[in-house]
């Protein structure tokens, strides 16, 4: 007679392949969760019932108004009344309030869901209008031109991302589960995207064993995530819904395991991941409504993602894209770090679980570093150019890997704001230009005496035609040669101390990359096509959804790890050196309101250790093929396509500099970067590009050699070969590791 399944039987079924243990929990895995639910409330990671009441009142007011504009514009369209009334429309959550880990003072991800006979246009027209006349709403701000269309609002303290879908259907009930794939049809690309964070949330929830321990866990590995820097889909990191994926995945793994050994075991399967092997959550759906899903074996952009963690719901899609190789060698050196201090609190009781979340000392782990600079006129320029710069960082991190010179470039994601040194402001060190003009690399920076060449700088930087003279970034001195710096030791110059916040000059945010070079001496580094084709890249994009206005520049300065004390603040790296004294001691109170604990440093020793493991891990699966240029060409790239929509884009680099500079990565010989100067572009409002005019030398004809060239590259070859390796064999599980 046939009996259902037992629980163990439909665990054990649970995800792409069988669970590695059904094993329940011990009492000191109880122990453990107890103690990690006490370090969370200590960085506020809990929402009081005040508050989440206080997000239920505002998700229902915002309910209402959707009804109430869809019924007012059916009525506009000579709906009769008594049918627009049945038409209903409604607000649906997902992202971190869907999945229950939200924090205090989190943003809310909705989406507004209306019938067939409701427009895009509407909804940011009468419904944004509809917005405006709302007493709690404040700082209301649309971007309809967005990859997924979206319009931002606080809404009584509370911010909320909020997107829109028109579904095919006469009726929008309130019961509607968005779960059916046929939802989907007949819909366009952009209401397809915005109804997927919704299914994805909600399929993330329903291949979990169980909700409560996934949560739990997936709090603590957010938290984890962020005090260490690998928090950002931007920067080419992992979002919120990646790390959700991945908890969800160590769930189906251990399905009776409790919150605490979730944690360990996530460690434990991710340090051992064998990338670029996908991570799935189940079975790819073949609904066939003409969508594209992520394929290695038809698409063949999707054979060279590096970190690949795919949503569950149709149309399923690399939620890691941006990830790059500088970026997943960091990630998986956490892994690794994670790993080694869970084993000490679950294995052997030697580390309490605010070690765990102690953040690293990012300012001192490198000698060698690139701070990107935004700024703009006004606050509210400010705020759009600082997001369009933040969202192509990532093609410069990916310009930087394509340097044969560069091991590693990892950027922070903490973004800070331009932050004026006292030092820098004194009578023996170079002057500081006008409020108008912040000194950058498209900028000759004026010593206290313009002498006649740095005059001549600035003419030919007006005028494209004359060859602009470049400057020293280490001694604030104009060089002839076009080389940056050689034999001073002088800090570099500050940001405009005279501009200040609140008159429209002077606004700026900063992000530091550290960087790693393939070579300790003799190494020449020349970044001037690098940065030159980032600025180009975001500019063009300025141009294109007309937001470049006057005042908005993007400047980008080379430093050694002992001047950063004339950019960061000087309480932020004495915090960092003084908790790093003791690990027993209890978390601080950083700057976000929220407990920091103590942390350890990181020494040269580890540092370099550290990073060249991070190097032997950043090869590509054809280590044999990827020498010199060849390790930095990703293929299957549009080279012509520089926006957001095309995942893993990249720019030809460029070739050899004659005006190259030696470089030394010893602090003592005064290492110097080749950055060059940049050609004043007069035609758009404040836009300016960073460059050196002897980079035009790299010909179109040259650059079209550089990419057949690359193509012929036998990496190409064993690349797709190790691919229809992998995706040929069906079923083929996703991840096997022996039980412990």
């Amino acid at each position: 007679m046939w009996s259902p399944p037992s629980m163990a039987q439909q665990q054990r079924t649970l995800g792409m392949t069988s669970a590695i243990t059904l094993a329940g929990p011990k009492q000191i895995d109880h122990v453990r969760t107890e103690e990690l639910v006490e370090t969370l409330e200590q960085y506020n990671m809990s929402v009081s019932e005040e508050e989440l009441n206080h997000r239920m009142e505002i998700l229902s007011k915002l309910n209402n108004l959707v009804k109430e504009w869809i019924r007012e514009t059916s009525i506009n369209r000579n709906m009769p009344p008594n049918v627009a009334d049945q038409v209903g429309g409604k607000i649906y959550t997902f992202g971190s309030y869907r999945l229950g880990v939200h924090h205090k003072g989190a943003d809310i991800d909705a989406l507004c869901v209306a019938p067939r006979h409701v427009d895009r246009s509407d909804y940011f027209t009468t419904f944004f209008d509809k917005l405006k006349e709302q007493e709690e709403v404040t700082d209301l701000r649309a971007v309809p031109e967005a990859f997924v269309p979206v319009i931002k609002m606080n809404f009584d303290g509370i911010e909320i991302d909020m997107l829109f879908a028109r579904l095919a259907l006469k009726e929008i009930p309130d019961t509607m589960d968005l779960k059916d794939d046929m939802l989907l049809k007949n819909l366009d690309q952009k209401c397809v995207r915005s109804l997927n964070g919704c299914r994805v949330t909600d399929e993330i929830l329903r291949l979990v064993p169980n909700v409560e321990n996934f949560r739990l866990a997936l709090r603590a590995i957010k938290l984890w995530a962020k005090k260490h820097g690998i928090y950002s889909n931007a920067l080419g990191y992992l979002g919120g819904v990646s790390w959700a994926m991945l908890v969800a995945r160590t769930c189906q793994l251990y399905p009776n395991a409790v919150a605490a050994t979730l944690v360990h075991k996530f460690f434990l399967v991710f340090s051992k991941w064998k990338w670029p092997q996908p991570v799935l959550l189940k079975q790819l759906d073949d609904v066939n409504l003409g969508f594209p899903v992520w394929d290695p074996r038809v698409n063949i952009s999707d054979r060279y993602h590096l970190m690949p963690i795919i949503t569950p719901a149709y149309p399923q899609q690399n939620s890691t894209f941006n990830v790059s190789m500088s970026t997943r060698t960091i990630m998986e050196e956490e892994f690794q770090q994670g790993l080694a201090i869970t084993d000490d609190i679950m294995v052997h009781g030697r580390a309490s679980w605010h070690k765990l979340f102690e953040p690293p000392n990012f300012f001192q782990k490198y000698r060698h570093y690139l701070i990107l600079l935004a700024s703009a006129a006004t606050p509210e320029d400010q705020l759009e150019w600082c997001g369009l710069v933040e969202s192509k960082v990532r093609h410069l991190i990916g310009n930087l890997e394509r340097n044969q010179h560069i091991k590693l470039a990892h950027v922070n994601p903490e973004c800070f704001p331009l932050f004026e040194s006292n030092d820098q402001v004194s009578s023996n060190q170079p002057a500081t230009p006008s409020p108008s003009d912040t000194p950058s690399l498209d900028t000759p920076v004026q010593t206290p005496t313009q002498t006649s060449s740095e005059k001549a700088s600035e003419k030919s930087a007006e005028n494209p035609t004359e060859k602009p003279l470049e400057t020293n970034l280490v001694n604030d001195t104009p060089t002839p040669s076009g080389v940056l710096g050689s034999g001073s030791t002088n800090p570099p110059s500050t940001p405009n101390p005279s501009s200040k916040p609140g008159k429209g000059e002077g606004l700026g945010s900063m992000w530091f990359i550290g960087l790693v070079f393939s070579q300790t001496e003799h190494l020449n580094v020349d970044l001037t096509y690098d940065i030159q084709s980032f600025t180009e890249t975001v500019h063009r994009q300025a141009l294109q959804i007309k937001m470049m206005k006057d005042g908005m520049k993007i400047e980008a300065r080379y430093v050694k790890r002992k001047q950063l004390q004339s950019y960061v603040p000087p309480n932020l790296l004495k915090r960092e050196r003084k908790t790093s004294t003791s690990n027993s001691n209890p978390p601080q109170t950083p700057r976000n309101g929220t407990t920091t604990p103590k942390m350890s440093p990181t020494g040269d020793s580890n540092r370099s250790s550290t990073a060249n493991n991070g190097a032997s891990n950043k090869k590509r699966i054809s280590e044999n093929a990827c020498d010199g240029y060849y390790k930095k060409a990703k293929m299957g790239d549009d080279l012509s396509s520089q926006g957001d929509e095309s995942p893993n884009q990249s720019i030809v680099p460029g070739g050899e500099d004659s005006n190259s500079t030696s470089f030394s990565l010893d602090e003592s010989s005064n290492p110097s970067v080749s950055i060059g100067e940049a050609h004043k572009n007069t035609e758009s409002a404040g836009s300016q590009l960073v460059g050196a005019s002897n980079s035009a030398a790299l010909t179109k004809e040259h650059s079209m050699m550089l990419q057949v060239y690359y193509t012929r590259d036998s990496y190409v070859h064993d690349q797709r070969r190790r691919w229809r390796q992998l995706c040929l064999k069906s079923p083929r599980p996703d991840f096997n590791i022996a039980s412990e």
